[in-house]
């Protein structure tokens, strides 16, 4: 057999890490990449798009990040209503008010696939407003972002 041979990791095989990130004066897009990176598992060595060997992320101060130009005024989220005509929109600073950890939640998001996989892969992803979280069992590694490419 000439050539070299690909080595797939089973089920049993995988062993997923718990990383904590304080998401405190980081900039949205930049951190919500590298979340999908460790999500993903695209750090490890043995990663194949077609399995899912990523790791946990708890992110921390979801309500202290941070976003570039005039983003805080214009940006705007939308979802339908599901009626004709329903189109809701949500501007980003009121988002920030009400529900901070849906800004990295939905940033995140789209960044990953858009199948089965891909949500699987969202579940692992856990968001909170402060900095407490309830995770503390999993003994979460402290990783800054910008070391995670």
């Amino acid at each position: 057999m000439k050539g070299s041979v690909t080595i797939f990791k089973k089920i049993e095989e995988k062993e997923r890490k718990w990383y904590l990130i304080d998401a405190k004066d980081k900039i949205l897009g930049r951190l919500a990449s590298r979340i999908a990176l460790i999500l993903m598992g695209k750090r490890k060595a043995f990663y194949s798009p077609s399995v899912d060997v990523g790791d946990y992320v708890v992110v921390i101060n979801a309500d202290k990040i941070k976003v570039t130009g005039k983003k805080f005024e214009k940006k705007i989220y939308y979802r339908p209503s599901f009626y004709p005509g329903g189109l809701k929109e949500i501007p980003f600073k009121k988002m920030m008010e009400k529900k901070p950890e849906n800004i990295i939640y939905l940033a995140v998001k789209r960044m990953l696939p858009k199948n089965k996989l891909g949500r699987k892969m969202l579940k692992r992803l856990k968001i909170y407003r402060g900095d407490t979280h309830p995770h503390i069992a999993q003994k979460p590694i402290k990783i800054n972002p910008e070391e995670v490419l």
